[in-house]
């Protein structure tokens, strides 16, 4: 039933959305400057957008609501941080409520040519206060475009909670974006999830796994502390490529302008291929 309600077939990422270092070009860094501000990157409001100047071609711009689903502690609060350029806490805290945090990326469609821009809407509940209260995950489930569903690389337990999370999401009747990130990559040595599993999990559910350090290495941490707003796009340049990427292709294929052709995705840090009888179970 599962494979039957899949909603993703996978295409081959950069076919669609120039993931060649386009922020780093002069057009590029013109559209990026638009969303920063004192050299670091802008938290904006509900009611605000990023002011273009006059003689850039103004985008379109694409917005998208996105739900958060994972246990406590697996780092969506963190993740959400680091793609909206904001500072990561150093302590886990509990989420209380409901956090929306609103982030823009500009980025280039490779059909056209044309810039379009991003609006990427993160809806995020705590993990307590969500068994506490039914209409909390309902109201950040509404009308999304995209479930992000999170798993740490060293909770297996958080892994296991997939199935059982992802079931509830193709019970209904609409049809999201699934996406699922595993966080803590940076702690491979103690990782519990073996590479096979996660193969085996793609194989059955078919959706793309984006694997994320929730922490910087001291260089690039020296980097955006010293203000270097080109470091920290750069560093956050190949998950917000990929994210924005499959948005955009999702809707392609539910208005019919592409076909759901199964691809394998061979894009870094991206597994998105389906397990063979030959792959060996080595962790990752």
């Amino acid at each position: 039933m599962e494979e039957e309600r899949s909603n993703w077939s996978f295409h081959t990422l950069g076919t669609y959305i120039n993931h060649d270092g386009w922020h780093k070009t002069q057009e590029g860094r013109e559209y990026f400057t638009s969303i920063l501000r004192h050299g670091k990157r802008r938290m904006f409001g509900c009611l605000e957008s990023p002011s273009l100047p006059s003689h850039l071609e103004q985008p379109k711009i694409l917005k998208y609501k996105l739900c958060l689903v994972g246990k406590a502690g697996v780092g969506k609060s963190s993740t959400v941080a680091r793609l909206c350029g904001q500072q990561v806490a150093t302590n886990h805290v509990e989420t209380p409520g409901i956090v929306k945090a609103v982030t823009y990326w500009p980025a280039k469609l490779k059909h056209s040519g044309k810039p379009v821009m991003f609006r990427l809407e993160f809806w995020d509940a705590g993990h307590a206060v969500q068994r506490k209260f039914d209409h909390i995950h309902p109201a950040c489930r509404e009308k999304a475009q995209a479930v992000l569903y999170f798993f740490s690389f060293i909770d297996r337990s958080s892994f296991e909670d997939l199935r059982t999370q992802l079931s509830k999401t193709l019970s209904n009747e609409d049809t999201p974006l699934l996406f699922v990130i595993g966080t803590k990559y940076d702690q491979y040595n103690r990782s519990e999830i073996t590479s096979r599993e996660l193969l085996d999990f793609q194989k059955q559910w078919q959706v793309p796994i984006l694997k994320l350090k929730n922490v910087l290495k001291p260089t690039e941490s020296n980097a955006l502390l010293a203000g270097d707003s080109c470091a920290e796009v750069d560093d956050v340049a190949p998950a917000m490529n990929t994210l924005v990427e499959y948005l955009w292709i999702h809707d392609q294929v539910l208005t019919g302008n592409i076909e759901r052709t199964p691809k394998v995705n061979t894009s870094s840090g991206v597994e998105t291929h389906t397990a063979s009888d030959d792959d060996e179970a080595t962790y990752v």
